[in-house]
């Protein structure tokens, strides 16, 4: 069975609320951060609910979860407050996953911030020898992330992986999470050659340790090196590849998490994708969302065929006049699925009433294109 989630939050019901929102989108597994990934405050795990979750999760057949460690980790800094605080949340963290039951924490590698590249790489090691070190007593692996390659942050290349590995002494237990958009925004042709792409992963790193899958879209053109993630369909790389991507042979069994961002027109009431992607990615929206649905996303495709758009093209045109156009983003900063909703709720193009989030569902399967719903 593909394993497909995303997100969710760990406040309030803790691990048991987790998996309750996971159920709510169709998931199959989920991805959490074990307290604000923004700061350090955490609550006892005794208080989160863990034992309620685990029930939930095997009475639905959820497995495999994936911890995320928080963003304020740098073991890459030069700065020694910095570091030694780094190397000891995370030493915390990776407890905390291991309580949890969950064999890996995905973990952004650092950056060298005033120093420099070999720096980064050297001191991204000693910390992960440290945090490795001190948590010998548990057998969960940190999962190094890919990262787009914005200002000075490390694990841009999987050659910048490699180097940081090697030089770690209990490096069997570092893995590695892929993201499709940092991947994209670093350079890696994800859109056309992703069998090469991770050929070229399996060549430098090693596919056996591949061990989680970040799943967006970018807002960037490849190469930009910007980390700007898109719901799925809606950037530049597209629906076609990020499914080509959940279901290639070589990475069956792995966890696929959507990080796409949530939406609305109304700042505080915006909704995730999350129920459509991964239906749309797994192939049952049609039994997801009912017989309907396939005939309002028809409906969508008849109307934007009569306007002349369609949904690759649109997008990337929109997104080019946005990135090179400083008059036209002044004129309409709108995104590619903000201006289609507004067309479709302008023109009343599909019947009755419907809440913004049931009708960017829609519109998420119109970015799908017409072969997919002539075979859902």
């Amino acid at each position: 069975m593909l394993k497909i989630g995303s997100h969710v939050s760990f406040a309030e019901k803790g691990l048991a609320g987790s998996v309750e929102e996971a159920l709510s989108y169709g998931s199959s597994t989920f991805m959490i951060y074990t307290g604000a990934p923004q700061n350090t405050r955490r609550k006892p795990l005794e208080e989160m609910f863990v034992d309620e979750g685990r029930k939930l999760m095997a009475e639905h057949g959820i497995g495999e979860i994936v911890v995320h460690a928080p963003y304020i980790i740098n073991l890459g800094s030069h700065k020694k407050d910095t570091f030694e605080l780094a190397v000891r949340f995370l030493q915390e963290e990776v407890r905390r996953t291991q309580r949890l039951g969950v064999k890996n924490i995905v973990l952004h590698p650092g950056a060298y911030t005033e120093m420099d590249p070999e720096y980064g790489i050297n001191r991204i090691a000693e910390g992960l020898n440290e945090v490795l070190d001190g948590t010998a007593d548990t057998d969960v692996s940190i999962a190094l992330e890919t990262m787009a390659g914005k200002g000075t942050e490390m694990g841009r290349t999987f050659e910048e992986l490699a180097r940081i590995i090697e030089k770690v002494r209990r490096n069997d237990r570092l893995t590695v999470c892929m993201d499709t958009c940092h991947l994209h925004d670093a350079g890696y042709d994800v859109v056309n050659d992703f069998d090469g792409v991770l050929q070229a992963f399996d060549r430098v790193i090693g596919l056996e340790r591949l061990a989680v899958v970040h799943i967006n879209d970018s807002k960037n053109e490849r190469g930009a090196a910007k980390d700007r993630h898109a719901p799925v369909g809606s950037g530049w790389i597209g629906f076609e590849a990020i499914r080509n991507v959940v279901h290639n042979e070589a990475l069956k069994d792995k966890p696929f998490i959507l990080e796409t961002p949530w939406i609305g027109k109304v700042k505080g009431k915006e909704r995730p994708m999350y129920e459509a992607e991964i239906a749309l990615l797994r192939g049952d929206a049609a039994q997801r969302f009912g017989p309907e649905f396939l005939d309002h996303v028809e409906r969508l495709h008849h109307f934007f065929d009569k306007e002349g758009i369609e949904p690759r093209g649109y997008v990337l045109k929109t997104w080019e006049a946005l990135k090179s156009d400083a008059k036209a983003r002044k004129a309409d900063p709108r995104e590619p699925m903000e201006r289609l909703y507004d067309m479709i709720v302008e023109n009343r193009v599909l019947p009755g009433e419907f809440t913004e989030e049931a009708l960017n569902h829609r519109l998420t399967a119109w970015f799908a294109g017409k072969e997919w719903l002539r075979s859902a």
